[in-house]
């Protein structure tokens, strides 16, 4: 994926498959974690209202939601698989996003303004490639 400076380019993001918000979503985490791979994890007990992910919290006291299918789990720790940014993206019904991958219930997105971030899906309906722009 080309980045420059943490932001999809403009030429990376016409690549992707096109999404229209048709609700709005505003993050309630407004300071992500981002992880590494390698990186040791505390494993909690919270129950997620979206399955296939996680609570995590890092050696530095961060917690977030994590997918479960990026960590190696060994009874309440685990470690990173891969990297991960928690990034989520507040979105507003009528935007236009750029979706990268789809983990669990969530896009990972690009908006126009450049900014990526996770949404969950059922905000966002995928538009056929022939209505897309």
């Amino acid at each position: 994926m080309e980045e420059k400076n943490g932001v999809d380019t403009q030429t990376e993001r016409a690549a992707r498959p096109i999404g229209r918000v048709v609700s709005d979503y505003r993050t309630p985490y407004p300071d992500p974690v981002t992880l590494k791979a390698g990186d040791v994890l505390t494993i909690g007990d919270q129950h997620s209202p979206w399955p296939g992910w996680i609570w995590c919290t890092d050696r530095d006291g961060k917690s977030a939601w994590v997918p479960e299918s990026y960590v190696e789990r060994e009874g309440n720790t685990g470690t990173m698989r891969r990297d991960y940014d928690a990034t989520e993206l507040s979105v507003r019904a009528g935007e236009e996003l750029a979706i990268g991958e789809e983990e669990s219930g969530w896009f990972w997105c690009t908006n126009q303004a450049g900014q990526s971030g996770w949404v969950p899906a059922e905000h966002v309906q995928v538009q056929p490639a022939e209505n897309a722009r």
